[in-house]
């Protein structure tokens, strides 16, 4: 007892510290612009590091750091790739731990990373300086709390994050696993006591033992911040309100005030959460990825997310529009790209990377749009592969999103799982909307039709002369969470793609019907 007085008494005025070192912080940064030259720096810092490797030498650093146009050089010295042609002409060779190859010195860790194409997962590289890089950022981040105006007793709190397993795997010449255990691993001890599972539940493999070890820690833990993506933590909070039969997650976690949530659209989720609270949770959107730490929310109620400009990466962004892209989602021009000063908002972008972890004009899959070219935020519209296009209509999965959000909140429901698919045989979409609610499915339907069609001039055009009407198959919103566990895929970073592939579409298929 005496002991946990003591150790109460340590985190509080450890509370007090963190409050004022987060007021220094933000005036700090506050002082820092993100204008156009730190890109260059950031640009002009890698290569100079990288000139050494072997991509380096191929691709003529030296001569690129000599020109007078530094980004130009590089962008016609250096094609734009995707992870699968990256890997076989470099990461390959980095991961048998060929030193000096694309970063100098030797990869050690690698990121395992699956994403929602279906593909084996990618082994991305974590360097030193991107680990440090990440570390930044995150201090950084915390900075903000300054600005919410958050009661003492919050800063005495615990971080809880719900991710994956963080015990490593040795491979060969390298060490992988999930970014979260390359990253705890690396984590300092006074950081220690204001993180949550802790080592021993962090290292659970298996997703369900997982959430039955952190449901029996709940009620000892102090929690003010909880993390990950939204579908896993919020079916966790729904677990720990139902097990304790509580009538709110603040029953149980009184300090809990921030949900710091990323990698799907958060609007869906959120009449579940409020279902849980009884006083309000600020929502605060990341854009971290294995290959990054890119983007996050610097003002609640700003709609975009602040791009990381001095961060040890370099962006470059592609419109995604038949001038670059073809039909099938691929790119036409190993080139042509446009840098963070040439960018315009509302249009779609394709982000294209360079790392301080050795990847090079690579092109991460995901889609962006400028909120506020001026604040440079943004906010992630989808993936280079997850659109439809059966007739010319060109529907996005940001599209998909706003038409939902519109129908939900018209029939008072919640339709946060979903997916769909081109339906070839039948010319249409064939949706699957997780839906719990009693609804009238033909309404729902006519809806949805009717929103894609306000949302989407093209799409209103071929359904008029081509397109068939969509297909529409509500199920259990549990069904979703199934489907990933039959495939292996629970929990975690793990995520339900929204629009299926040809492969995906027959596992999906197979696993309804089944």
């Amino acid at each position: 007892l005496i002991l946990l007085n003591l150790f109460n008494v340590f985190m509080a005025i450890i509370g007090k510290l963190i409050k004022k070192s987060t007021a220094i912080g933000f005036k700090l940064n506050a002082k820092k612009n993100s204008e156009y030259k730190n890109q260059l720096s950031s640009l002009s810092s890698l290569l100079e590091i990288a000139k050494i490797t072997k991509f380096g030498m191929v691709h003529s650093f030296h001569d690129i750091l000599k020109h007078t146009d530094v980004v130009s050089k590089f962008q016609k010295n250096v094609p734009i790739t995707d992870y699968e042609e990256f890997y076989g002409k470099w990461l390959k060779q980095t991961l048998l731990g060929t030193k000096n190859h694309t970063w100098k010195g030797k990869i050690k860790y690698f990121a395992l990373s699956s994403g929602t194409t279906g593909s084996p997962s990618k082994k991305l590289p974590i360097s030193i300086e991107m680990i440090r890089s990440f570390q930044k950022t995150s201090i950084n981040q915390l900075t903000l709390l300054h600005e919410l105006n958050l009661a003492e007793s919050f800063f005495s709190a615990s971080v809880l994050t719900v991710g994956g397993s963080i015990e490593l795997s040795k491979k060969d010449k390298h060490i992988e696993g999930d970014l979260s255990g390359i990253l705890k691993k690396h984590t300092s001890l006074l950081a220690t006591p204001f993180t949550k599972p802790g080592n021993r539940i962090s290292r659970i493999k298996n997703w369900d033992d997982k959430i039955k070890a952190i449901i029996e820690k709940a009620p000892k833990w102090n929690i003010g911040i909880i993390a990950g993506i939204p579908s896993w933590c919020i079916l966790l909070m729904e677990e720990i309100v139902e097990h304790y039969q509580l009538n709110s997650i603040h029953d149980i976690w009184p300090n809990l005030s921030i949900y710091v949530h990323g990698g799907v659209f958060m609007d869906p989720y959120v009449s579940r959460l409020n279902k849980l609270t009884k006083s309000e949770i600020i929502l605060m959107d990341t854009y971290l990825a294995s290959e990054g730490y890119f983007a996050y929310q610097a003002n609640p109620k700003s709609q975009g997310m602040k791009l990381l400009l001095n961060n040890g990466i370099f962006y470059e962004f592609i419109p995604f529009n038949s001038d670059f892209f073809d039909e099938n989602g691929e790119l036409l021009d190993k080139q042509n790209a446009y840098t963070i000063n040439e960018v315009k908002k509302d249009i779609d972008y394709a982000l294209v990377i360079s790392t301080n972890a050795g990847l090079w004009r690579y092109l991460i899959g995901d889609l962006v749009r400028f909120e506020n070219i001026i604040k440079r935020e943004i906010k992630i519209t989808g993936r280079i592969k997850q659109f439809l296009s059966l007739c010319g209509e060109h529907l996005s999965l940001d599209n998909i999103n706003q038409a939902l959000l519109l129908v939900s909140t018209h029939f008072k429901i919640s339709i946060s799982e979903f997916t769909i698919y081109a339906d070839i045989d039948n010319l249409c979409h064939h949706w699957f909307l997780g839906i719990d609610e009693e609804v009238n499915q033909d309404e729902v339907l006519k809806a949805l039709d009717k929103n894609i069609s306000a949302i989407n001039d093209d799409y209103a055009y071929v359904r008029k002369y081509n397109l068939n009407p969509p297909i529409i198959t509500i199920i259990k919103t549990s069904k979703f969470h199934e489907f990933l566990a039959f495939q292996g895929k629970k929990g975690s970073q793990n995520k339900m793609p929204r629009v299926l592939n040809e492969t995906q579409k027959v596992d999906w298929i197979t696993f309804i019907n089944g």
